[in-house]
């Protein structure tokens, strides 16, 4: 035994020489550090899952257009194109340094980008302490956005890549959105849109796919930060009336909100009730009508804040077509505070109307239909509402650059927040796509 020690106090020695102290006492550290087994299941979640994923390599060399201002995202740059094109790099976007990846919670966030008539935006929490009368508490409500979630695929085409993925994670749900939980956890509220069903047999559509998971797929909002889910779009009655009743089914015995078709929610955040409602292929010809109805109603049950998130547009098109815009601008003249969108599977540009946002297409996030998408940039579009008395004071938001896969070459349907050019790159395509609809 002593012989033992003797030679593993050499080998230390050793290591210390050649690593040199620092060194030395950083790899003891990490030594260490794999031996916590008996960490509590919080600290696990809040550690585990806080990882960003594989690192981008440098994209592309071919140029791209400088953009122009005059959208919500005005103040352009040279900057990165998309799908792989690079050009020069330009002024900061917005003015403001662009900050590492989210994914890890040490680092530092993207840049709120101000609404017009606010404050400059700061850290704003609440200002009133208890016992000492210094003015109006002041409320700030952080929601993030996500896009198309297709949980499951099409089990006519057997065994799929989502479902064989999970296999591999042996069943852990938290595998897929452990690289943006830890944005989800410090938010103050989740929307994403469950495309699909969960429902896995009985009579189905003709569609060239039918997307549907098992009931116990929900586990994957409900464990990784997910709030409320928006069930308007084309695959959610893949399975019919009787496939879409189940679904509702699940939904409702997770205890997982949702809003869309005939379904409207009323959230209660920290005093301030967020009202929800959207729809799949709304047409400006047809549907204004119950558009305005239901802001109309959502206000009436005291509503602070109308979000509408639409499943429309063209699939793979880049840019919104007339119908997205003339139903968009109709919402927020109606009196919504936000316009979301998605469907088409892949980003398109914000815009600013009337001092409101419409992001017409927050792209794919978890996506289970397709094992590799030509296009895999995504995002989550974070708007920070603030309140004074219950007034609404100030409005701003912030893009968080990702891709749909932690790795380059396939989609392994779990969601990572970009680093460095790959961030900057996808920023400035948001920028080129915002800037043309001016």
């Amino acid at each position: 035994m002593r012989k033992k020690l003797a030679l593993f106090a050499v080998v230390m020695l050793l290591l210390c020489v050649l690593l040199g102290g620092n060194a030395f006492f950083g790899f003891i550290e990490r030594f260490a550090d794999t031996g916590t087994a008996t960490q509590g299941a919080d600290e696990k979640k809040q550690t585990a899952l806080a990882q960003t994923g594989a690192e981008y390599p440098a994209p592309g060399t071919a140029p791209y257009e400088t953009a122009s201002n005059g959208t919500a995202m005005s103040g352009g740059t040279g900057g990165a194109g998309y799908n792989g094109d690079t050009g020069d790099s330009g002024a900061a976007w917005s003015g403001a340094a662009l900050a590492d990846t989210v994914g890890a919670e040490s680092k530092e966030k993207e840049p709120w980008m101000q609404m017009p008539g606010g404050a400059e935006p700061g850290a704003i929490k609440t200002v009133n302490i208890a016992g000492e009368d210094d003015g109006p508490e002041i409320i700030e409500i952080v929601i993030s956005a996500a896009g198309d979630c297709t949980l499951g695929g099409d089990i006519r085409l057997g065994p799929n890549g989502f479902m064989q993925e999970l296999q591999r994670q042996d069943n852990n749900y938290r595998y897929f959105l452990k690289n943006v939980y830890p944005i989800f956890r410090k938010d103050d509220l989740t929307i994403a849109n469950m495309e699909g069903t969960f429902a896995s047999a009985g009579p189905h559509k003709s569609n060239e796919f039918i997307i549907s998971g098992p009931p116990e797929l929900v586990e994957v909002f409900t464990s990784s930060g997910v709030d409320v889910v928006t069930i308007a779009n084309n695959h959610t009655m893949d399975y019919l009336q009787k496939g879409y009743d189940e679904t509702v089914a699940v939904l409702d015995e997770a205890g997982l909100p949702y809003f869309g078709n005939e379904y409207t929610a009323l959230i209660d955040v920290k005093g301030i009730k967020i009202g929800l409602f959207g729809y799949s292929m709304p047409q400006a010809g047809a549907d204004k009508d119950k558009i305005t109805k239901n802001i109309s109603r959502l206000r009436e049950e005291g509503a602070d804040i109308v979000i509408a998130y639409y499943h429309w547009g063209i699939e793979r098109e880049y840019y919104p077509n007339a119908n997205q815009k003339a139903i968009a601008r109709h919402t927020i003249d109606s009196g919504a505070d936000l316009v979301l969108g998605a469907h088409p599977h892949v980003l398109q540009g914000i815009e600013e109307y009337k001092g409101k946002n419409i992001v017409y297409s927050l792209g794919n996030f978890c996506f289970g239909a397709n094992r590799n998408p030509f296009d895999k940039d995504t995002m989550i579009y974070q708007h920070s509402f603030v309140f004074s008395e219950g007034e609404l004071i100030e409005s701003r938001y912030r893009i968080i650059p990702c891709s749909i896969s932690s790795v380059k070459d396939r989609n392994n349907y779990q969601p990572t927040p970009l680093e460095g050019a790959e961030a900057d790159r996808v920023l400035t395509k948001l920028e080129q796509l915002s800037s043309a609809l001016a």
